[in-house]
């Protein structure tokens, strides 16, 4: 299908006291796996890995075979702990206990997390916690890592992050952390500004026309371009938002081109995405049998129109420069606001992309889109040859103003390869 990268979430040992059942239970049945963000059993804790899914030689096959195919590995990392994690036994000291001597759980109300504890950063013994979790990093990298997904990390200390990405990319200045943050704009721009590559962003919930220009132009144009490099998800492990929830296959196709060429970092959580899972817990964004909580099997020769589209677009991707780049684009005037449209150019207009989506999962839309004549560098005289990369249709535009119609249920979307004619150069 085209991706580079494959996220895991966490692969550790799964507490098994207190572990969530099916839904977020908040007691399991037998057999049931609780969820992999509670970390730490007497398996084993962040440097181990849960037996059932192989070993420490299983896993570096694993990676090796995945660069063979150019893929990356990352792994998600989060800083927290079952209840019978071994650091909760070998260092108490590292976590919040109540007067009675037990330790306080986590919290994000109004969620609960009964199985799991956070670490206390602010802790008399701080410093040997935060090497201690430094050499998390360390283990990780040496079986291979270069790519970390990183959990919350607003709920943890700005200074640990500024200190220990430092410390990390001292031994190899070129491991990636994505922040998965959402929170604060200001909590936002902070990680990025202590070091973290990429982030996660709004565009989760950014859905009319108008919030994705404002917000794409407040990203590309405002001051975050100087420290913020974005990373956009239509959905996560967490997150089913609600213009997914109960919705046909065209609204998960439509945000997926706009996650992929709006942005030159973009990611999916799968194979909830490609197969289309939109029932949610009723009034929460989140998805209803979660793979958080319970073992899921999947037909992985299955395919449908998602697969498709995601495999040709990765392959437009990785050919055409102008979409690995997220600070050229500039949105072009439609006559229509439940069409978007936006122009992506190398500089020397060596490749030119033009991306119109269609935000009307339902209905064909039609309108006049608008040609920028200044930055495409056009005469009078137009003649501008379109192909458009995923139908394989061709059109030539002989005028500034230029009449698309789409329908969603052909294709929610046009992503057009222009060429300009010499004459106009």
């Amino acid at each position: 299908m085209g991706f580079d990268v494959l996220y895991f979430p966490p692969i550790h040992p799964i507490g098994k006291v207190n572990r969530k059942g099916k839904n977020n239970n908040v007691k399991s049945k037998p057999g049931e796996p609780g969820s992999p963000w509670a970390i730490g059993s007497d398996e084993g804790g962040h440097k181990s890995i849960l037996p059932a899914l192989g070993t420490m030689d299983d896993f570096k096959k694993l990676i090796g075979e995945a660069k063979k195919l150019d893929i990356d590995i990352a792994m998600d990392i989060a800083f927290q702990c079952a209840p019978d994690h071994p650091y909760v036994t070998e260092h108490p000291e590292w976590f919040k206990q109540r007067p009675d001597g037990s330790i306080q759980y986590a919290e994000n109300p109004p969620k609960k997390y009964q199985d799991i504890y956070p670490f206390n950063f602010e802790t008399d013994n701080w410093k040997e916690l935060w090497e201690e979790l430094k050499s998390v990093f360390l283990f990780w990298m040496e079986q291979g890592i270069t790519i970390f997904r990183i959990d919350n990390p607003h709920t943890k200390p700005i200074p640990f992050w500024h200190w220990v990405i430092a410390e990390v990319q001292k031994v190899n200045p070129d491991v990636i952390f994505l922040s998965e943050a959402f929170t604060r704009p200001k909590i936002m721009a902070s990680l990025a500004k202590v070091g973290f590559t990429q982030g996660y962003t709004y565009f989760t919930w950014r859905v009319s026309k108008q919030e994705l220009i404002e917000y794409v132009n407040d990203l590309v144009y405002g001051a975050s371009r100087n420290y913020f490099r974005p990373n956009f998800w239509p959905n996560t492990p967490d997150i089913l938002p609600y213009h997914l929830q109960n919705q046909n296959e065209n609204s998960f196709i439509l945000r997926y081109a706009l996650a992929a060429t709006l942005s030159s970092n973009y990611g999916v959580y799968g194979p909830s995405y490609e197969f289309y899972e939109n029932v949610p817990v009723e009034g929460r964004e989140e998805y209803f049998n979660s793979e958080k909580y319970e073992i899921r099997n999947y037909d992985w020769k299955r395919t449908n129109r998602m697969t498709d589209i995601m495999s040709i677009l990765n392959k437009i991707r990785k050919e055409n420069s102008a979409l690995q780049s997220t600070w050229n684009i500039q949105f072009c005037p439609i006559e229509n606001s439940q069409l978007i449209a936006y122009l992506k150019a190398t500089d020397d207009l060596s490749n030119i992309i033009l991306v119109i989506v269609n935000l009307d999962s339902n209905r064909g839309q039609s309108g006049y889109v608008q040609l920028p004549k200044e930055r495409l560098k056009l005469g009078d005289k137009i003649n501008v040859k379109l192909h458009d990369l995923i139908t394989d249709e061709r059109f030539t535009w002989i005028q500034e103003w230029n009449y698309v119609d789409l329908s969603p249920h052909k294709m929610p979307f046009h992503l057009f390869k222009l060429e300009i004619h010499e004459s106009n150069l």
